[in-house]
């Protein structure tokens, strides 16, 4: 799909919206890594998953995935030469174990699930391996003392002499004459070695080896020599139990090496399962559904909403605010007719809708549920591009109209039967006529290459397209004047009117000149506007046919 359009259309903020379900690093990378695709069977598949774990959950309560973490660089690091750490195997047992929990959670699935059984069987457990691991590393990430016989007798003896020297160096400590020599009266350690703060002057007053100075220069910690026989043995005792943890942390890795293929293949189905139950909880959240799935490209939606707006609202009604009502839209194109032309005020939301067509088409393409309502159904597109904002580009100083334009042609260039085009805008940003008669020309051209398309703009000279063409319907987005804003609502069948002289009148503007503005509309505009009535009449009382017939 190309990038800049999904860029346009939020694709990737909404994907990031999603990825902030996910209760683990896996699902979340996975989340994030999400594209479109054209192939329906495989998104129906995608639709299913969900489905059927929504099902399990309400049996089973929520999948259980805390622990789980991405280990998948540490298991790489197993494989000699030896480069994992304590901390490292430490995780990779606690995720190893909380994999076992998953697999019991999933086992003896009926049947009817076969998605979920077909991933189920793609995760491993490994409770055998993250037994082993915690039998030689804690809860902390710490060696256990147990973990072998050899280490207990190591750090008892570590002990041993630890409290020796302390003992040793605290009877120095009461002795007066020792104390005097001091800069203060307690010992503290240089290197893992029991050493004393001797003043500077006091140099040589107190047999020991001199380790370092302070930074002022006025102490210099000295090991006494009552201790450094001591100390010299607990060096070689952490030698030795360094060695000892090493030789324990080289069992455990050379295990997990042993394992890394069908671990890692259990962490990537985890990742694919976390994604599902992300769907899951997303599609809760956004009140969200699993609509149909067509094979050809169109479009019949019901009750949508743009993701973004609805993020918003769940953030204000989170934070105790009243969230702004979001109005659902229904839609429809490439059944009987391929090009919607959305008219009307600049201010009157067509690009919110155009971005929300565009959007959903392409986030029902990757399988994530779509805030609609039931009965909507989605066709494949296999190239979605868009024109919209203003993106001048100010490298090559093209214009507004020129930078548009040349995107519209690109646009052409790579449009085809199974493509949906979104314009914003279409023919804005040069003279009016002479931008209808363009606009006018990529419509008909779009007609002849079979794509589906939806486009917005406030000319008017637009409007009188859909009369002469068949596949192409005016839309517009319905403007209260009362308030004198929009109510956001799609009307199919009815083009939308700028409303400049009947919001002048409600703004104030005298009668006469009222009048006189309506007089000066040309022949040509007045006879648009009744033939667009006339017709827009016949078309409003099918369209509501048809509603009562769905």
């Amino acid at each position: 799909m190309d990038r800049h359009s999904l860029e346009c259309l939020d694709y990737f903020r909404v994907r990031e919206l999603l990825a902030g379900y996910a209760m683990t690093a896996l699902g979340r990378g996975l989340a994030l890594h999400l594209e479109p695709v054209s192939a329906p069977d495989l998104i129906r598949r995608w639709f299913e998953q969900v489905r059927e774990l929504r099902r399990l959950i309400e049996e089973r309560g929520a999948p259980p995935l805390a622990g789980v973490r991405d280990v998948r660089e540490s298991i790489q690091r197993c494989a000699p030469p030896l480069r994992v750490t304590v901390e490292e195997v430490a995780q990779i047992g606690d995720t190893l174990a909380a994999t076992h929990v998953l697999t019991r959670w999933l086992a003896d699935l009926p049947e009817s699930y076969d998605e979920l059984c077909r991933l189920a069987s793609r995760i491993g457990d490994f409770g055998v391996v993250a037994e082993r691991i915690s039998r030689v590393i804690d809860e902390r990430g710490q060696v256990r003392d147990d973990a072998s016989q050899k280490l207990l007798k190591i750090r008892r003896r570590i002990d041993i002499a630890r409290s020796e020297i302390v003992a040793a160096v605290s009877r120095l400590l009461q002795q007066p004459e020792t104390r005097r020599l001091l800069t203060y009266a307690n010992y503290t350690f240089h290197n893992d070695r029991l050493v004393l703060p001797l003043r500077m002057e006091c140099r040589g007053r107190l047999q020991g080896i001199i380790h370092r100075s302070s930074d002022s220069g006025a102490t210099i910690f000295v090991e006494p020599s009552q201790a450094v026989e001591l100390n010299n043995e607990i060096s070689n005792l952490r030698a030795a139990e360094t060695e000892e943890i090493n030789r324990l942390l080289w069992d455990l890795a050379h295990e997990i090496y042993l394992n890394a293929e069908p671990i890692v293949s259990t962490l990537d189905a985890i990742a694919i399962f976390d994604l599902i139950a992300a769907k899951t909880r997303f599609a809760k959240a956004f009140t969200a559904k699993l609509p149909e799935i067509l094979d050809e490209p169109r479009l019949n939606v019901r009750g949508a909403r743009h993701p973004v707006l609805v993020s918003i609202a769940i953030q204000e009604s989170e934070e105790g605010r009243l969230p702004k009502p979001i109005v659902p839209i229904d839609f429809r194109l490439g059944e009987d007719f391929d090009q919607l032309i959305i008219t009307g005020p600049n201010t009157g939301g067509k690009t919110v809708t155009l971005k929300t067509i565009g959007l959903l088409s392409m986030l029902a393409q990757t399988g994530i549920p779509v805030p609609v309502a039931e009965g909507s159904a989605f066709g494949i597109f296999k190239r979605v591009l868009i024109d919209i904002g203003d993106e001048q580009n100010m490298q090559q100083s093209l214009s507004t109209f020129s930078a548009h334009l040349t995107r519209q042609l690109d646009m052409l260039n790579k449009a085809c039967p199974s493509s949906l085009i979104l314009i914003d805008e279409l023919g804005a940003g040069t003279d009016p006529d002479e931008g209808a008669a363009i606009g006018r020309t990529l419509l008909e051209e779009l007609l002849r290459l079979g794509s589906r398309c939806v486009v917005t703009t406030h000319l008017g000279a637009l409007k009188s397209f859909p009369l002469r063409e068949d596949r192409a319907e005016n839309a517009c987005v319905e403007f209260d004047l009362e308030t004198l804003k929009p109510t956001y609502h799609l009307v199919i069948g009815q083009p939308g009117h700028s409303n400049a002289i009947d919001i002048a009148k409600r703004l104030g503007m005298p009668k006469r000149l009222v009048v006189a503005a309506h007089g000066n509309l040309s022949r040509r505009a007045k006879a648009l506007r009744e033939a667009l009535k006339q017709t827009s009449s016949a078309k409003r009382d099918a369209e509501d046919a048809r509603k009562q017939a769905d």
